[in-house]
């Protein structure tokens, strides 16, 4: 009578290891060779298995997950491009991930990011030198070929978002894959919303880069747009703090008054019309709103505490604004 539940236990136990073997521990069965496998920003444990198993790298999704959870790895997966070898057997992939020895690294680039701000951006994730991506970009852009018109200097052009750069990438190759990004989500698909504006794409990504600089929140967005196109129209400077701080080459979280002396073709105080480039390379967003700006008559904006802004039609109304803006501060 003693004998029957031993023997239960013993065939669990076998039970267990079988499952152990099969779905954890064991290779899945197919063909040899290295496998190219992404593992995008922010996937949890069980996205990881579910593409591990998409790949073929491992026999179960769910037993991938098993063995991160029983090793305490689930929130150790690092994101990443990863060329794992199915032969080796799930363990060997969960270290590989674990340790984060990737491939290519996914790397963002922020909206209205300068092209100096990219290149160091690159450099500290392992892509190219800083020095050398600010050379080529800001002087040698016209090697690149696409579809669409842009100068030598490529600020405004290198478009903001995710990428996933293969470790060891060149400088040039970072450049092209976001020429090319531009290409697919801007120059091509708002073509003709280009061509409605009135206004030629390059000076559309100047104005763009102006309002992605100037804007903090996005409902301001078209409300700054709507400004500049207004003050345009009345041949009037723009007067645009941020024509200023790239003029001076460097950030404050104050413009004072001597900055506006600076003697930059980009000082829009100094300067009628728009600045001779972008200032910044703008989001999807930003480049939206210089398209189609708000059907609004303000000439002015004063920025509040918070990165919002106050916009007004006259300039006794802005000087309202700027003693309200500045007793928020104060507050």
């Amino acid at each position: 009578m003693r004998r029957k539940p031993i023997s239960i236990l013993i065939a669990a136990a076998l039970a267990v290891v079988v499952l152990w073997t099969a779905f954890i521990t064991l290779a899945p069965a197919g063909p040899s060779g290295k496998v190219m496998v992404m593992i995008p920003t922010g996937s949890s444990a069980s996205r990881v298995a579910e593409i591990l198993a998409e790949k073929d790298v491992v026999r179960s999704a769910f037993g991938f997950k098993l063995l991160a959870a029983l090793t305490g790895k689930s929130s150790s997966l690092k994101p990443g491009a990863y060329e794992l070898d199915p032969g080796a057997g799930p363990g060997a992939a969960l270290d590989k991930i674990i340790k984060g020895e990737v491939s290519a690294h996914w790397i963002t680039i922020p909206e209205g990011f300068t092209i100096r701000q990219i290149g160091e951006r690159l450099e500290a994730a392992g892509v190219g030198k800083a020095q050398r991506f600010f050379t080529i970009a800001t002087y040698r852009g016209d090697s690149f070929r696409n579809s669409f018109p842009h100068p030598s200097d490529l600020e405004g052009y290198l478009f903001p978002d995710t990428y996933l750069l293969p470790i060891g990438s060149t400088e040039e190759a970072a450049i092209k894959m976001m020429l090319d990004n531009f290409a697919g989500k801007v120059a091509e698909p708002l073509a003709d919303d280009v061509a409605r504006s009135g206004m030629s794409l390059g000076q559309c990504v100047i104005l763009a880069s102006l309002v992605e600089r100037e804007a903090q929140i996005p409902k301001d967005r078209p409300l700054v747009s709507a400004v500049i196109h207004n003050r345009l129209r009345k041949n009037m400077r723009l007067e645009v703090d941020a024509t200023v701080l790239y003029a001076l080459g460097r950030h404050k979280n104050r413009v004072l008054n001597r900055d506006l002396q600076v003697d930059s073709p980009y000082n829009t105080y100094r300067n009628p019309g728009l600045p001779p480039g972008p200032i910044a390379n703008p989001g999807l967003e930003s480049i939206r709103a210089a398209l189609h700006p708000a059907q609004r008559d303000y000439l002015y904006y004063v920025a509040r505490s918070d990165g919002s802004h106050i916009f007004s039609r006259t300039f006794e109304q802005h000087q309202q604004a700027i003693r309200t803006a500045r007793r928020g501060r104060a507050g």
